[in-house]
């Protein structure tokens, strides 16, 4: 609107920028910097942001004058009231295993955390397949929905949220018991922001990342970051979780309110049909009736194996390494898209917008972009399966600068050794059509 000079900002005096850095970890830095080039310099300013990353700190200097920063409560208080522990079992059994962490907790009302609006659906169907109390909050749902889900939340009408980060931001509820990562952020950042949903009012809470082994470095990333220590802990058994919903049961049934008006007619007929037992026996049936459906499941399950803890020593030696594409999370791509590496990354200036606007420049018609995940040094997105061959012919011999452009297929097929060496880092990621590509 700005560029077509349908709106003018030169009257605006104050400016807002709430969420910020949200709004800058989906890439509007360049949307942002342009709107407040226009409004003029002696109008206020006020930025509210659950974090402070680096990038926060640019605007302040560049767009504030003499900012004074304003902290509610003490930094990193949460972690004060907070427990951090994580699960580390196989990809293929980390639902079985939020199954189990859920069950363990029979009075848990938390937050699962996902990375994709497909996977927080596909968790929320599978939970409420299995009977769980459970619903999803994500950028596909039209506000009404998103409103009825957090509202159904808000009054505990669901005992478990499943959500992406940005869905999850207009939520407010202090009494969250846990929040569960189902694997952990590459921003460290949004790990102490999802941790810092529960824990809230002086009340404690419980943080819980289930991981796989790939993961195990990031745990210690940030652990340096929120300055405390995550416990291990290993995935539940069946027959301690029996026990732990046994006796949740019998609690409730020691704390559930009678209504002695409406039963009372009732009760002559229920004590002459249950005479003959002994109080003992009405005990033992009435607790069978909850015991026995736990039993009969956790009988038939097999047990989650435990990864062996080689796998993760492994991990640890190949920290340090600038450009193995090993790194960034799981190399399966969603069903339909394939999954491509590219040595262009944070360091190069690259945000999910222009990373978007960078591979379209190139590739003719405009293709859909899924998934991005951007590293320090290098970067994996999908696209569609039809595209593959396109992609790979359109980024045949462009050179950033003076980098060959490195794209390949992301997939098991690729060396298991190949790495990349990442070159000195550019200030500014700039797209042109002709001649050498540069940042």
């Amino acid at each position: 609107m700005i560029n077509r000079k349908t709106v003018s900002l030169a009257n605006v005096h104050t400016v807002v920028l709430d969420e910020a850095d949200e709004m800058l970890h989906m890439g509007f830095t360049e949307s942002i910097d342009e709107i407040l080039s226009h409004v003029p310099d002696n109008r206020s300013m006020l930025l509210f942001s659950a974090t402070m990353p680096q990038e926060i700190a640019k605007i302040t200097r560049k767009y504030m004058s003499n900012p004074m920063e304003i902290t509610i409560g003490r930094k990193n208080e949460g972690a004060l009231n907070v427990k951090h522990t994580y699960f580390m079992v196989h990809a293929k059994d980390k639902y079985l295993a939020l199954k189990r962490i859920v069950d363990y907790y029979p009075n848990i009302y938390g937050i699962v955390f996902c990375r994709t609006r497909k996977e927080t659906q596909e968790i929320a169907d599978k939970l409420i397949q299995d009977g769980y109390d459970a619903d999803s909050l994500h950028g596909d749902l039209s506000q009404a929905q998103r409103d009825y889900v957090m509202n159904k939340f808000r009054l505990r009408n669901l005992q478990l949220l499943i959500a992406t980060d940005v869905a999850a931001r207009g939520l407010d509820v202090d009494d969250i018991t846990h929040v569960i990562n189902f694997g952990l952020p590459d921003d460290y950042e949004v790990y102490t922001h999802r941790s810092g949903r529960t824990g809230r009012v002086g009340k404690t809470g419980t943080s819980i990342s289930i991981i796989h082994t790939k993961e195990k470095g990031k745990v210690a990333q940030i652990e340096k970051l929120i300055n405390k220590k995550f416990e291990y802990r290993q995935v539940p058994k069946g027959d301690i979780i029996c026990e732990k919903q046994l006796f949740n049961f019998v609690d409730k049934i020691e704390k559930v309110k009678v209504n002695e008006e409406e039963i009372a007619r009732l009760l002559p007929s229920i004590f002459k049909k249950l005479d003959w037992l002994e109080k003992e026996d009405v005990i033992k049936r009435m607790v069978s009736l909850e015991f026995n459906r736990l039993i009969d499941y956790y009988q038939a399950a097999n047990e989650i194996e435990e990864p062996k803890e080689h796998n993760s020593k492994r991990e640890e030696r190949g920290k340090g390494k600038k450009f193995d594409r090993n790194e960034g999370g799981p190399k399966k791509a969603e069903n339909g898209y394939a999954r491509f590496f590219i040595n262009i990354g944070k360091m190069d200036g690259a945000n999910p917008a222009n990373l978007m606007g960078f591979i379209n420049d190139y590739v003719p018609g405009k293709i859909r972009v899924g998934r991005i995940d951007l590293m320090k040094n290098f970067s994996f997105f999908e696209v569609p399966e039809e595209n593959v061959k396109q992609i790979l012919k359109s980024f045949k011999g462009v050179f950033v600068e003076d980098r060959k452009l490195v794209d390949e297929l992301a997939d098991n097929n690729m060396p298991e050794n190949k790495k990349y060496k990442g070159d000195k880092p550019k200030q500014d990621f700039n797209v042109s059509k002709k001649g050498k590509k540069r940042f």
